[in-house]
């Protein structure tokens, strides 16, 4: 954390800073546990737009556990600190089912929050423009996404997965009118969780940034994108949980909606491990069957 950023942020809390520690954090942003006189507060530097993902937070927070926006500066946010571990630190304590169950019914409490139309947020009044369906853009969106990820994927894994994207898009036209909001970077690392008196809860739903208007099955996909190195009894219980809330066919669609996101990840920079993964489930999912529609 910078000299000027510790300043700008001591200034809008009207307190001294007293120590500076690196907390685990996003690929687009830099995160820090400050201490003050009188107790803790996190501060997120970078990231798209802190003001748009603060108003993202104010309004999820009526239906999931989010971290109270203190203030938002330029380029940064001031968060209430909440003590828990990542989920993925909880991976080897017991009661996996009851843990997988918690998380599945909180995911799919975010899709509680409505709006007018589907599509990516343009302001801190979360105004929404126009735009073409999820079902016209994935095959363009592939097809860019592929002609920039020469350095991760060969020619004949980008070309077949290009076809396999252009293939079940149409599917999405299912779904190209939901309009809930989508966390769209559920993971264990931005979901932190604590287990007072021996039960699990999810204590806060972290890093907001990427947030939009659309299907909530985004969400459970994305969740689920890495589940072979998740506890299996946590898996089932997620999905379980989160499919009690919506019809049959929904692990389909969010397997065709996770497709956007698997072909941004493969374009980062060589070294980016969660991109190293992707490209790695973009050839399974070349070479085997696609889920039942």
């Amino acid at each position: 954390m910078r000299a000027e950023d510790l300043r700008r942020v001591s200034e809008a809390l009207g307190s001294p800073v007293t120590s500076v520690s690196t907390l685990a954090g996003g690929f687009s942003h830099e995160t820090c546990l400050l201490e003050l006189p009188d107790g803790q507060v996190v501060v997120r530097l970078g990231g798209p737009d802190p003001a748009i993902e603060a108003a993202v937070m104010a309004v999820a927070r009526d239906q999931v556990p989010v971290p109270e926006v203190l203030h938002v500066l330029p380029g940064a946010m001031i968060l209430e600190y909440v003590p828990g571990i990542p989920l993925s630190e909880a991976f080897t304590e017991p009661a996996m089912k009851e843990l997988g169950h918690q998380v599945g019914e909180v995911v799919a409490q975010i899709a509680t929050v409505t709006f007018d139309r589907p599509g990516f947020f343009s302001d801190a009044n979360l105004s929404i423009p126009p735009e073409s369906a999820w079902s016209e853009q994935l095959p363009a969106m592939a097809a860019t996404c592929m002609a920039a990820a020469g350095h991760r994927l060969d020619p004949a894994t980008r070309e077949a997965w290009l076809s396999l994207c252009t293939a079940h898009a149409p599917a999405l036209s299912e779904i190209d009118a939901q309009s809930h909001l989508v966390h769209a970077d559920i993971n264990p690392k931005n979901i932190l969780v604590t287990r007072p008196g021996g039960t699990w809860q999810v204590a806060a739903i972290l890093d907001w940034e990427f947030s939009y208007s659309g299907s909530p099955y985004g969400d459970a996909a994305n969740m689920t994108r890495f589940a072979a190195d998740y506890p299996e009894d946590f898996v089932n219980a997620f999905r379980e949980a989160f499919g009690s809330h919506h019809p049959d066919g929904w692990e389909y669609l969010g397997w065709v909606l996770d497709m956007f996101a698997l072909s941004d990840l493969v374009t980062r920079p060589p070294g980016h491990q969660i991109a190293d993964q992707a490209a790695t489930r973009i050839r399974t999912l070349t070479t085997q069957a696609p889920p039942h529609p």
